[in-house]
């Protein structure tokens, strides 16, 4: 099977299909109705190809579901792994559910970030469900819920599959993906003392407090500027995100609270980032005594770094020059993907996928000609890793 063949009219098709599905997260945006409509449609098509599906309920209408194709039981596993999920539709400029084929591009909802892999898993699986010659190695077809915002989805599937590699295909414009940052959701509570705002010998104002938070985060942002940076991934960087304190003009404010992302390197730990904002406010306390605050580390996700010399890595790398005669660059993503949450479970994981822009933009849409070409190259990559 050395000469790949992919029905492109399926592709298209079946990619147009994904879009039209109303796939939103609801925990993002109310009138999302969740993943168990499009997760439904996808098992029930791979069941008929001859993969084993599993439906793995996240919560209401939100739904896994994973296919398999089984191997003879003497070679490596490899999983695809792709989020179902899409941000919501309000502000687009283009009918989102109506996907569109034009100069070479399919515009939709969800066509670059990232239905557009999703349809390349399915794509390049139907390649080895339809051959007489059985692969030593299994298949896992990974589709699954809350990508864009908690994760739930890959956070399930992981306490039952497991695989030698993966490679998840979000967007990365023919590249390979092997280091992405991680990130920690923090929040810091500044205590005041609430009195009448005339009373200023007994006030603390839990607001003007909180300005000597500000002034540390943006010492400590400055400060990650003078670090040894990370050779595909920069240095780490924080932010103020929200703020919330007060309860009317004449009273001193009681609590001021500050919400901040902490965006990290793979190798930086949550036990590190609770330290680093505990010194901060002991710091501060210990110049002003009538500082008094907490902090809370209330959302983490590690970040991925997968060794560059990984078997995965050389065979997407292979399988890129056999399709393209093109060495795909090694390069790291900036922001996050379900790829660390498989990595921490024992999976060396990738990203790889099609071209495109507008990812939760006004206007969406994935270059199919790349879509073909990332179709080709998986396809290729689990004929060379489960053979």
């Amino acid at each position: 099977m050395r000469n790949i063949s992919i029905n492109n009219s399926f592709l298209l098709s079946f990619l147009k299909k994904l879009v039209a599905i109303e796939s939103i997260n609801p925990s993002l945006a109310s009138e999302g109705g969740g993943e168990e409509e499009i997760a439904n449609f996808i098992g029930a098509h791979l069941e008929k190809r001859g993969f084993t599906i599993d439906y793995q309920m996240i919560d209401k209408k939100r739904m896994n579901v994973i296919g398999v194709l089984h191997g003879t039981g003497s070679g490596k596993t490899l999983m695809l792994n792709g989020h179902t999920d899409t941000v919501g539709t309000s502000d687009m400029k283009i009918d989102a559910l109506k996907p569109t084929l034009k100069d070479g591009k399919v515009y939709g909802r969800g066509s670059y970030d990232m239905k557009g892999g999703l349809a390349a898993m399915v794509a390049a699986g139907e390649v080895f469900a339809s051959s007489k010659q059985k692969m030593r190695g299994d298949l896992i077809l990974a589709f699954v819920a809350d990508e864009e915002y908690a994760s739930r989805g890959t956070e399930e599937l992981i306490k039952k599959y497991t695989a030698d590699a993966a490679i998840v295909t979000e967007p990365t414009e023919l590249q390979v993906v092997t280091a992405h940052r991680g990130f920690a959701w923090a929040r810091i509570c500044i205590e005041g003392v609430p009195v009448h705002g005339s009373l200023y010998e007994y006030g603390i104002d839990a607001i003007v407090k909180a300005g000597k938070v500000l002034v540390g985060l943006e010492n400590m942002e400055s400060g990650f500027a003078q670090l040894v940076q990370h050779s595909l991934l920069g240095r780490p960087s924080i932010h103020a995100s929200l703020i919330n304190g007060g309860t009317e003009l004449s009273t001193y404010p009681s609590k001021c609270e500050i919400q901040l992302e902490r965006r990290t390197l793979p190798h930086e730990q949550l036990e590190e980032i609770k330290l680093e904002l505990d010194n901060l406010l002991y710091d501060i306390n210990s110049m002003d005594p009538d500082f008094l605050a907490t902090s809370e580390v209330f959302f983490y996700r590690p970040g991925l770094d997968t060794e560059q010399n990984s078997p995965i890595v050389k065979e997407i790398i292979h399988s890129c020059l056999e399709v393209r005669g093109v060495k795909p660059k090694l390069i790291g993503a900036l922001w996050w993907t379900d790829a660390a949450l498989l990595s921490a479970a024992g999976i060396p994981s990738i990203l790889f996928g099609p071209s495109g822009e507008g990812g939760h933009a006004p206007v969406e849409y994935v270059d199919f000609d790349s879509l073909i070409q990332t179709t080709k190259i998986l396809a290729t990559t689990i004929m060379n890793y489960c053979k």
